[in-house]
């Protein structure tokens, strides 16, 4: 309540002209969300300047914000106030979870393309049987091309060649090869869907090019293992967000898992007294179960004990800055980054996936079958886990055959 946390000025606050309505609820927001006493007086006390540039915008009621007028305000502020400024974005993710305000993020869709994305969802899920992961990319996509086909003024039946080339053109210019040829593959599927029942020209999806991509063009991202294991002794396990950063990587490390298989660990996931590890893997959709091992008992006892997960939330590993929630596996990655130069160490790959390669070869060299590791990193084909052959030099100079009819460097000499 903001009547606690400024007892004595509450009243200044909740009688400002556009904000005063919603102080308290976002003093509240904030207490929910995690912030601390201090950082949430502060943003209460930026409230009158924002305020105040907000009714010069003619803005008379919080009906009449939008993303585009906030952003202003925070350009404006950013002159006068450098610290405080950033209240306005904060400002701005209570309204849009309060309702307040929609998400501008998410694609503003007609109903007859929301109607259409949500019948080539069910499409996807029902009959192609797509992974829950896979269909929300497709559906990304598909909401990202009805979007552009909107702007362009252009009615679904009467697609052309054109708005495909202009969407993929636009689309290059921010991704890579790999995940174009994904981002194609996706646009491909909702072209056949449309196709089905005559809703477009039947055909489009043919005369999509994709990038050129090699099989095996590239060698898995791999840390030699000294690395790996000075990365791990070079965390600070002094603080919270340290400890919370040496389990997340010793997961990693120690199983192979992927990031979003370390964000998604619920408490329920751990079987402390059968020392199980239960991971839900999101890309195969098959459950695993790894033996707990001391080390990682060790890490995971102390992150819980040092920050346990706060009502209602059940996953292991949640943000330390406010605003409180779950991880994303991009915030794994960045961790890594923020890792690797604090570290010093000189490496090649900044992304936490190269640990799952290290950890792969590791047990490679150490004459782990095959198989074994396959199952162990959870892929469905041994053709999977046979790329980390190719990174088994030493290995592969082993099985060398001679040449016949070669000479050999003594019988050269003179």
């Amino acid at each position: 309540m903001l009547r606690s946390l400024l007892p004595k000025a509450h009243h200044k606050f909740l009688s400002l002209p556009v904000l005063g309505p919603i102080t308290d609820g976002f003093d509240d927001w904030l207490a929910a969300s995690g912030f601390t006493p201090g950082s949430r007086k502060f943003s209460i006390r930026m409230l009158p300047p924002v305020d105040a540039n907000l009714r010069r915008r003619r803005v008379d009621k919080i009906a009449k914000l939008s993303h585009p007028i906030l952003q202003n305000c925070w350009k404006a502020l950013m002159k006068s106030y450098p610290c405080g400024a950033g209240t306005v974005h904060t400002l701005e993710r209570y309204l849009v979870a309060s309702g307040l305000m929609v998400d501008g993020r998410q694609i503003i869709a007609t109903p007859e393309t929301s109607t259409l994305t949500e019948e080539y969802t069910n499409h996807l899920r029902q009959v192609r049987g797509f992974a829950a992961s896979t269909v929300s990319s497709h559906r990304r996509t598909t909401q990202c091309f009805l979007q552009h086909l909107k702007e362009a003024g252009t009615a679904v039946r009467r697609i052309q060649a054109s708005n495909i080339e202009s969407y993929i053109a636009k689309a290059g210019r921010r991704l890579s090869r790999a995940t174009l040829q994904h981002e194609i593959a996706a646009l491909r599927g909702f072209l056949r869907f449309l196709t089905m029942d005559g809703r477009a020209p039947a055909g489009l999806d043919r005369n999509i090019d994709t990038p050129r991509l090699y099989r095996l063009e590239q060698l898995p991202r791999s840390l030699p293992w000294e690395t790996v294991r000075t990365l791990l002794q070079s965390v600070d396990t002094t603080s919270p967000m340290g400890l919370r950063d040496y389990a997340m990587f010793l997961l990693i490390a120690t199983y192979g898992l992927r990031a979003s298989e370390v964000v998604g660990i619920n408490l329920d996931d751990i079987h402390w007294r059968q020392s199980i590890l239960r991971i839900h893997q999101r890309k195969t959709s098959s459950p695993l179960e790894l033996p707990l091992t001391n080390e990682v008992v060790s890490a995971l006892v102390k992150h819980l004990k040092r920050t346990p997960p706060p009502a209602p939330y059940r996953r292991v590993f949640l943000r330390m800055r406010a605003p409180m929630g779950v991880l994303k596996p991009t915030a794994v990655a960045e961790a890594f980054q923020a890792l690797v130069r604090k570290s010093g160490l000189s490496t090649s790959y900044h992304g936490p996936h190269c640990l799952r390669h290290a950890y792969a070869l590791h047990l490679l060299r150490n004459g782990t079958p095959l198989k074994t590791i396959g199952d162990i990193l959870g892929h469905r084909t041994a053709e999977s886990t046979s790329m980390y052959l190719r990174l088994a030099t030493g290995d592969l100079r082993e099985v060398a055959l001679t040449v016949p009819g070669a000479r050999t460097s003594k019988e050269g000499q003179c």
